[in-house]
């Protein structure tokens, strides 16, 4: 619990995945891929519940194995390609009790540690806020973006003077990173978003927030764990 909260982690892992088959039990650092948010989050100071949504009965067992409590099965029309993670999430708390906050924790960010999920449950409530989610800096600005215009012309996405301009002296932007969804249950539940307004950032670092995408993206987080790990 957090300031008398209680607070349950919802970790999602279906078991498609075209980009990476088999990648949320898929071999890193030792462990399968799921196995560090589990770990994160059972090692979190206010997490009180940890539950898996799957549909999967390999991702099953091995939740189980790493401590994770599996109390239903996710039906299969909620693990589709388009699946939304907000349906997927209201399944899973219509299985539970009630608790007062609820954490996404995406089993695709292994780095994210149980320091940045109590972090961003901290500045929350902290901040008196709704909600929290974890941002990181993006490797390029969006006012160097362009899309192609009707007449095969790029076109800047945003302003067309700031796009011109040194990195230094752009506005500075974040990008949601997957990693830490933090919300009040209540507002979850009335507004069906994750981000509603009053929602206050927890910023992580590159490292900490890179997502599991594909076969080099697990790569680089078996690379940056050997390096720790020396």
């Amino acid at each position: 619990m957090i300031r008398n909260k209680s607070v349950l982690a919802i970790i999602p892992a279906r078991g498609g995945s075209k980009g990476l088959p088999g990648k949320n039990i898929k071999p890193v650092g030792g462990k399968p891929l799921i196995a560090w948010t589990i770990e994160a989050a059972t090692k979190s100071k206010f997490i009180d519940r940890v539950v898996l949504s799957s549909d999967d009965e390999h991702i099953i067992n091995t939740a189980e194995q790493y401590g994770c409590e599996v109390p239903f099965v996710r039906p299969k029309e909620l693990a589709q390609d388009g699946s939304p993670a907000i349906e997927v999430v209201l399944h899973a708390l219509q299985q539970l009790p009630y608790y007062d906050i609820t954490v996404l924790l995406q089993p695709t960010c292994p780095l994210r540690g149980a320091a940045d999920i109590d972090n961003a449950l901290s500045a929350m409530l902290s901040k008196n806020a709704k909600s929290c989610v974890s941002v990181t800096t993006p490797d390029k600005s969006p006012y160097w973006m362009y899309t192609v215009n009707g007449y095969d012309r790029l076109k800047p996405l945003l302003d067309k003077e700031l796009a011109a301009k040194q990195r230094q002296e752009l506005p500075q932007v974040y990008v949601l990173n997957g990693a830490i969804y933090a919300i009040f249950t209540e507002v979850l539940l009335n507004t069906r978003n994750f981000v509603p307004d009053s929602t206050v950032p927890f910023i992580m670092s590159k490292e900490h927030s890179i997502d599991v995408d594909y076969q080099l993206d697990l790569d680089f987080v078996e690379f940056i764990m050997q390096q720790k790990s020396t």
